[in-house]
């Protein structure tokens, strides 16, 4: 292999640290374990890491699975443009509402890069060298946002292989970053110009190629297995618990006594929380947690980990999107 091998690392890879603020003990009579959730609950909670074949776009694969499954609600955490294969998650049902917490997510891409004239390999490393890091991205003609440059971060950047003038490149990126133009100024930095020839999304966030990656063929044939033979592994195999989608966010755990406030819209106040993990700043999005490992709702944090920890009063957390229906644990609340 040519090139430097780069630490393959975006931001959801940081190890976070529990910090407790308190104990206490959950009822098994509440809530369940996402993993042993009823099928009927996952096609209502759940997310599918889809493998998005080339050719329909991302919103007629996501009609597709609708049919599939029979479910009327389904969306997708982050567009791949028709030719473009790889990993495409799907929420269903009111799974729906967590799609915005993959949006930010750090994406990783591999794509052969044509070269249009002959180049040394240390010249194209070098180059290469210079990409890593912050860069600035004027978006494509026929992108959807407005075409001024922005700041994109690359976080790595490597060689797999190369024939000739194609280059097998792994890059790992921020959300909005344009492989596409990212190559073609790659091509005009070396002098020869470049172009994108093939791309594929190898992960989004927590979301990455692996036992738990899909087909359409796969999910079709899982649902008639169930459906028409009460097999229910295959479906779950491809039908993960929409908690998954969180995977990559800082978690807040509650105590059960504020759960079924926060499924009703309230805010988080300190004395519901039980344990917090670190990396989170004011302003940050954070998962609200039960004991039982279940994602309550999405929240904007209103501290940092240290300052939710020593509260003992005050709100820590806004809701963003409620997930979790009212009525799944006691209510516990004037």
């Amino acid at each position: 292999m040519n090139g430097v091998v780069i630490l393959n690392e975006l931001p959801a890879d940081e190890k976070r640290e529990v910090l407790i603020k308190a104990n206490d003990f959950t009822n098994p009579e509440y809530g369940c374990d996402p993993e042993s959730r009823a099928v009927e609950d996952l096609l209502e909670l759940g997310v599918i890491n889809l493998d998005k074949p080339p050719g329909p776009t991302s919103h007629e694969v996501v009609s597709w699975i609708k049919r599939i499954l029979h479910v009327k609600k389904a969306g997708h955490g982050g567009t791949l443009d028709p030719r473009v294969t790889g990993i495409l998650p799907v929420a269903l049902q009111r799974a729906t509402k967590l799609t915005q917490a993959l949006l930010p997510a750090g994406k990783e891409y591999v794509t052969v890069m044509h070269i249009h004239k002959n180049v040394g390999s240390e010249k194209l490393e070098k180059t290469l060298e210079s990409f890593r890091g912050e860069i600035t991205q004027k978006p494509p003609v026929r992108a959807s946002v407005k075409r001024k440059p922005r700041k994109r971060e690359i976080y790595y950047l490597e060689i797999l292989e190369r024939e000739s003038r194609d280059v097998l490149i792994r890059v790992g990126c921020e959300a909005g970053t344009y492989i596409r133009k990212l190559c073609h100024d790659i091509g005009e930095s070396l002098g020869t110009g470049a172009h994108m020839a093939e791309l594929r999304r190898t992960r989004t966030g927590p979301f990455e190629e692996g036992e738990n990656l899909s087909n359409l063929h796969d999910l079709a044939d899982a649902f008639v297995f169930w459906r028409e033979d009460g097999l229910e592994e295959p479906l779950r195999e491809v039908v993960l618990p929409a908690e998954k989608i969180v995977e990559h966010l800082p978690k807040i755990v509650v105590r059960d006594g504020a759960v079924d406030a926060l499924c009703r819209g309230a805010s988080l106040a300190a004395p519901g929380v039980l344990s917090v993990e670190t990396g989170i700043d004011s302003g940050a999005m954070v998962a609200e947690m039960t004991l039982k490992g279940e994602l309550i709702a999405l929240a904007n944090a209103e501290m940092g980990s240290e300052e939710i920890v020593n509260a003992e009063h005050g709100i820590v957390a806004e809701p963003e999107r409620v997930v979790m229906e009212p009525g799944t644990y006691p209510k516990n609340w004037n």
